[in-house]
């Protein structure tokens, strides 16, 4: 049998066939007829059927009595996840309670309808998410410039001249904060027209590998390349933002802090001479039309937030902001950004702080580098249970090895999740949800982000194991539980958006919000279209989105933090940093346990520069020993070329040698955790974002621990 679906692992949207037979996958391969994948496919979309037919996959509820685990019934289950989460907070405070979502969740439409009820219902300012070890920086950036947190400009690939990436990987990623299903294809497209694709990186990554040029970048240095790019465009008058002036405010104030930056002063922190600074901007300037775009790399680091508003800025003050071209804004199905204004919910910074380090929440959330030590550290508020939704924090966020320590002590742990992995093995009961192939499918969170309109709804092509539950029932089910254990003093009219949503269920409220958005579209007229709808090219859409009618290109609170900046130049450049790396056939954390995705050459390897090699008596294939301030890895060493000058680089989402993970493919591919090395005091300080690039370390022979001490 073949049936329509969507591969849901990744941000590229991907239209799939998928061939059945009974209750098996029998293979999947791209859809041709999707208009906007147009029969794209990655390696990781063959494995979705292994996922749902793995044995190590959890099928019912399953509860841990010391070191062993057994299996019990629903309501059981969620009564005592209630019950005694509900005790954390009688006894302890509600902010005892503490809450994780994992990247997944944007993954699914109907958990990212429910978890913000599910959030409130938890009554508590301790809540984390993936956010913090990925695209806050971004986020921050625009509540800043256009006064809401989800108002993110994506490059419009398929119609620039010029495009300038920076940290970004998209032939490994298939694109980030950037819906660009074969962007393969789109980026030779570009070249084919006459465009140029110029790649800032510190490492010579897949997508570099076909830029037309590539430029080496000291770990953090982004933002310094953009001060000294803007300098020139200042300095020589080519500053000429276009219509976008009409409604904006600060550029004489940015025009006065990037005199401050020419490319001489800069170029040592960035890695890039002054010549090329200076010949970038003017290409970039000179271009018919040109975007800046920066993701993981440009967000994961020390000056994020900075880098993430300089990419704005250069794309404001070149004119290719909102224009054909440069940095546009979707116009989806589903417009989040809009009703998210309509709600009042456009985001908020600081509002509170950390118990412990005061770090400010963004949107409500905590920075995930504070988990640990709020778990640890004794007083009023200090975590004593927590939530896990689709998440492995111990493998994603910073010092790892200290999470899974602190996990250890609470009081109470329930995961939603399908595997006992590196985090939920931890957890006292473990409530297991349909998944992929199960579930109908719309993408509300990535056709925001789209590099073209499109939508796209698929029914469930593979019957959910019967003990599972959808995702939303389980949020629902829990956060109603915890209302009536906690004798019902949740906010009302959440408890009552709860017991509607569970009445009717996420598609009719997903059928209503398709209709109340701009294209007029309903789930029937998705459905009279199963390969899905071209809704037309990126249109420019300000001021009319803008809800405060203005853009402010000089945000008092990046304009402050370029004093700490400014205190790094002529910082010296000794000693290794690290970086993470993407691979196609991993994502995050997971998909390890599907033998096509693992199998070959061990994937886990340092990358080093051979010349750096060679000064520190290390030879290719070695197990070498690693170490930062927080621990230490051991892992086999791989010479490259495309690796910068004093920067190793550790693929993310590996380490699954830990005891008590049932994941038995994993577990034989194990290799380690990047984020054992990576530090939860090394931040960017100024949205509280974790820099897991640019971590200073130190490398040797496996077993030479004097080697590392001399290094």
């Amino acid at each position: 049998m073949s049936s329509l679906h969507t591969c849901m692992l990744c941000e590229a949207v991907c239209g799939i066939t998928v061939e059945t037979e009974g209750d098996r996958v029998r293979a999947i391969r791209g859809d041709a007829d999707d208009p906007f994948s147009r029969g794209h496919i990655c390696p990781k979309a063959s494995a979705l059927g292994d996922v749902s037919a793995d044995p190590d996959r959890i099928r019912q509820p399953m509860k841990r009595v010391g070191d062993r685990w057994h299996a019990i019934g629903w309501d059981e289950a969620i009564d005592e996840a209630a019950t005694r989460m509900a005790e954390v907070q009688k006894q302890h405070g509600r902010h005892a309670l503490a809450a994780y979502f994992g990247n997944p969740t944007v993954h699914s439409y109907s958990a990212l309808l429910t978890v913000p009820f599910f959030s409130r219902a938890l009554g508590t300012h301790t809540r984390f998410s993936a956010t913090s070890v990925d695209q806050l920086p971004q986020m921050l950036a625009s509540l800043e410039m256009f006064s809401h947190q989800i108002l993110l400009p994506v490059p419009d690939v398929d119609r620039t001249q010029f495009l300038l990436m920076l940290g970004a990987n998209p032939l490994a990623s298939n694109g980030s904060l950037m819906t660009a299903p074969g962007i393969g294809e789109r980026l030779k497209a570009l070249r084919a027209r006459g465009g140029k694709l110029v790649v800032i990186d510190p490492r010579k990554s897949e997508t570099a590998q076909i830029a037309d040029r590539h430029l080496f970048v000291r770990p953090g240095g982004d933002a310094f390349l953009l001060l000294g790019m803007l300098h020139v465009l200042f300095a020589e008058k080519r500053v000429k933002p276009g219509r976008v002036a009409q409604f904006s405010d600060g550029l004489a104030e940015v025009e006065a802090l990037a005199r401050r930056f020419p490319p001489e002063r800069v170029a040592a922190r960035a890695g890039i001479d002054a010549e090329t600074i200076a010949r970038l901007a003017r290409e970039f300037s000179d271009a018919p039309s040109a975007v800046a775009y920066g993701r993981v790399g440009v967000c994961t680091q020390e000056f994020g937030a900075l880098a993430s508003w300089l990419i704005v800025t250069l794309n404001h003050v070149t004119g290719n902001l909102d224009r054909e071209g440069g940095a546009m804004f979707p116009t989806p199905a589903v417009d989040l950004v809009k009703l998210a204004t309509v709600l009042g919910e456009r985001g908020h910074f600081g509002v509170w702080k950390s118990r412990v380090r005061g770090l400010p929440e963004f949107g409500g959330e905590l920075p995930v580098a504070v988990l640990a030590e709020e778990i640890e550290t004794p007083g009023d508020g200090q975590i004593r249970a927590l939530v896990t939704f689709a998440g492995n924090p111990v493998l994603s966020t910073p010092n790892g090895g200290r999470l899974e320590r602190a996990l250890e002590k609470l009081d109470f742990m329930v995961s939603i999740d399908i595997y006992r992995n590196e985090t939920t093995r931890h957890a006292h009961l473990i409530l297991p949800t349909s998944f992929g192939l199960e579930r109908e499918h719309y993408d509300v969170a990535f056709y925001a982000l789209a590099v073209r309109n499109a939508a796209r709804f698929v029914e469930p092509v593979l019957a959910a194991p019967p003990e599972t539950r959808p995702d939303w029932r389980v949020l629902l089910d829990l956060g109603i539980a915890l209302n009536k254990k906690g004798g019902g003093r949740r906010e009302l009219r959440t408890m009552a958006a709860m017991r509607a949503l569970r009445l009717a269920g996420p598609r009719r409220t997903l059928d209503g919000l398709l209709r109340l958005g701009p294209h007029r579209l309903s789930l029937k007229k998705l459905q009279q279209s199963p390969h899905g709808i071209d809704l037309g090219p990126l249109e420019p859409r300000l001021p009319a989105l803008l809800p405060n009618g203005r853009i402010n290109l000089a945000p008092q609170r990046f304009v402050a933090d370029l004093a700490r900046l400014e205190a790094q130049l002529g910082a010296p450049a000794d000693g290794l940093r690290l970086i993470g790396r993407r691979q196609l056939r991993s994502n995050n954390s997971w998909m390890h346990n599907a033998l096509r995705l693992v199998k070959g050459p061990a994937a886990c390897t340092l990358r080093m520069n051979p010349d750096d090699a060679r000064a520190r008596g290390l030879a290719h294939g070695q197990s070498v020993r690693v170490r930062s301030r927080v621990g230490e890895v051991v892992v086999p060493l791989e010479l490259s070329d495309e690796m910068g000058r004093g920067v190793v680089s550790l693929p993310h989402g590996w380490g699954h040698e830990r005891p008590g993970v049932a994941l038995a493919i994993a577990g034989a591919h194990a290799g380690a955790s990047v984020n054992d090395l990576t530090d939860e005091a090394f931040l960017d300080a100024l949205s509280g974002n974790a820099s897991l690039n640019g971590v200073p370390v130190e490398v040797c022979i496996a077993g030479d621990t004097a080697a590392v001490a001399r290094a």
